[in-house]
């Protein structure tokens, strides 16, 4: 009996420590952790705003350029078989493109081996160029490349002249003067052309050009051929010619146009 209270007293022990734990843990709140949301960055919360750079405006300006050739004037300076001018001109149709047009008097006195003629006469030469070049703002030089068609009229005077001789044993036989002239000469001829202008003063441009021939038309005289044509040059090469100019020309302005260019802007970096 005493043996069985013991028993009984410690179960109940055991039973009363049991209940005081489970009502701690029901007395106690479980707290939960929520997430919070991270702050937003000022980048984040507005878009970057870039500025925009105002467009370039350029100015082109459209007008007559008209020139001379100073080689060809010069020239009779220092060569006395040699007296011409040569008036050039062009005029801005579009961005690249412009009317050309060139002018000229030749009086010309060739001594060849076996005579002596002078041709006399006007030229003139019209066509296009194109302007290569890009240019920077308010600039105005041009590298060009364009095509020309050109017609002379022209007199030849045959001099003197020597008769070949194909056995010449007792020395050559002398110069026959002659003075005989022929008028009324015709020869037309294309050119592609290359040249260069540079604007060194308001308005004023000095360039140079090259031209190279191809003779499509000749009239030659009674007897012997055209050694010289105004405006082609010599004809030693047969069909085929190379001109030459050097010129300073002024701009006459007559109309603008205004281009507008947009200014590309990089867009900003992303954080």
């Amino acid at each position: 009996m005493k043996h069985t209270l013991k028993y009984t007293f410690s179960f109940f022990l055991l039973f009363s420590m049991f209940l005081c734990q489970a009502q701690e843990t029901s007395g106690k709140t479980v707290k939960k952790e929520i997430p919070q949301p991270k702050p937003k960055t000022e980048a984040a919360a507005k878009p970057a705003i870039q500025e925009a750079k105002p467009d370039s405006i350029k100015t082109d300006r459209y007008g007559l350029r008209i020139g001379v050739d100073l080689y060809k004037l010069t020239r009779g300076l220092y060569d006395k078989d040699y007296k011409g001018i040569e008036v050039t001109g062009d005029f801005r149709l579009t961005k690249k493109y412009y009317l050309a047009a060139e002018l000229g008097f030749e009086d010309k006195t060739t001594d060849d081996d076996r005579l002596n003629s002078s041709a006399t006469g006007t030229y003139i030469k019209g066509g296009f160029d194109y302007n290569l070049y890009q240019n920077w703002l308010d600039m105005e030089n041009l590298i060009t490349i364009g095509m020309r068609g050109g017609f002379s009229t022209f007199s030849q005077q045959l001099n003197s002249y020597k008769i070949y001789n194909p056995n010449p044993y007792w020395g050559e036989q002398p110069a026959i003067a002659a003075g005989q002239k022929y008028t009324g000469l015709t020869a037309g001829w294309i050119e592609v052309t290359g040249g260069v202008k540079a604007k060194v003063f308001n308005n004023v441009f000095v360039g140079f050009s090259v031209q190279l021939k191809l003779l499509v038309a000749n009239q030659k005289p009674s007897g012997f051929d055209n050694l010289y044509i105004p405006g082609f040059n010599r004809t030693y090469d047969g069909n085929f010619g190379i001109g030459f100019n050097y010129t300073v020309s002024y701009f006459i302005p007559i109309y603008k146009k205004k281009t507008i260019i947009p200014v590309l802007t990089k867009p900003a970096p992303k954080k």
